[in-house]
């Protein structure tokens, strides 16, 4: 195992030296600290993380809360846990899992030992009850996401609401006058989650502004849920020519059930998503969608983060703008 004391003999310096390179707890010279860096990469040395930890008075580890409970699309969530993991090890960070079940509870138990020395916190409700908690905290936090107050909280997300609103400009656009919202679970919208809610105003503030027909219907995430939805928008809306859909789990099983149903899309039905791009792309009739920005919402929570635990000032609010990809899902509405 190679040691600091191998480092600093490489490098020609001594083993203190070293030990202030890797912890920036004394200036050294920009030469000293290239023939340090030097060193590591070539015996390939890597500090112990305990003593790091004690030397910087650091962990090391992020702590990323997930939301694993009914309702929530695993495989979404999952891709920005990796890019949190994938971002925080450019940082040297490593990532703890907390699952949402744990709550203040789980919060409250790190942050009052020295596990980790920052939060990420996904799944944010409106009125989340865990804003006094975190705004009490000596530990820094982000979270993916916006509560309805979050005057004093670093928070980033993609603009949920401009999503739902660029879905409808895209239909109306194309001369669509009766659309429909099919979205999350309802036990999304009864736990009042931030990303959900702002996607319904989107939807409908656009909708009233273009003087469409809409309506909202949340949807489970099953397949025989999807066809008992698409029956339903049928039989309530016979003069629907647009969907939006904002349930990555339902939206091929949505796109068959139109068809059984005797619609073809596009030419009887433009559908419309906000979903991941790899999802719509791949469809058997590849769907017009706004990309959830997983990778960048993660790695930009990171860089938040870091700068925060490096006493940098950071802007409260991180909105992503939405972005459109047209693809041969939507057409224009055929005029009878």
């Amino acid at each position: 195992m190679v040691k600091i004391t191998d480092v600093a003999r490489r490098a020609g310096v001594s083993a203190s030296t070293v030990s202030y390179a890797l912890s920036g707890k004394r200036p050294i010279s920009e030469g000293t600290r290239q023939r340090v860096e030097a060193a590591i990469r070539e015996l390939g040395y890597r500090p112990h993380a305990g003593a790091r930890a004690l030397a910087s008075s650091r962990s090391n580890v992020l702590a990323l809360v997930v939301p694993l409970r009914a309702g929530i699309h695993v495989p979404v969530v999952m891709q920005f846990a990796v890019s949190v993991a994938v971002a925080a090890r450019r940082h040297d960070h490593d990532v703890l899992l907390l699952t949402q079940e744990e709550g203040e509870e789980g919060l409250r138990r790190v942050a009052d030992t020295a596990l980790v020395d920052a939060l990420i916190l996904m799944d944010v409700q409106l009125s989340d009850p865990r804003l006094p908690l975190l705004r009490s905290l000596d530990r820094p936090s982000v979270m993916i996401g916006f509560p309805q107050r979050a005057a004093g909280l670093t928070c980033i997300d993609l603009d949920f609401r401009a999503a739902g609103e660029a879905c409808v400009e895209q239909l109306a656009g194309l001369g669509h006058r009766v659309v429909a919202l099919v979205g999350s679970p309802p036990e999304v919208y009864v736990r009042g989650t931030a990303f959900a809610q702002r996607v319904v105003q989107g939807f409908t503030a656009a909708a009233d502004r273009a003087g469409l027909a809409s309506a909202v219907h949340p949807c489970e995430a099953t397949p025989a849920a999807a066809r008992r939805v698409a029956e339903r928008l049928l039989r309530e809306q016979p003069a629907l020519t647009g969907v939006v859909v904002h349930n990555e789990a339902v939206l091929e099983p949505l796109l068959d059930a139109f068809e059984q149903l005797g619609l073809r899309v596009p030419a009887d039905l433009s559908v419309t998503a906000i979903c991941p791009d790899e999802l719509a792309a791949s469809l058997r009739v590849p769907v017009t969608s706004v990309a959830l920005p997983s990778a960048e919402v993660g790695t930009r929570a990171v860089e938040l983060l870091m700068a925060k635990l490096a006493g940098a000032e950071v802007p409260e609010a991180t909105l992503l703008p939405p972005r459109l990809t047209t693809r041969a899902s939507t057409a224009r509405r055929a005029v009878p």
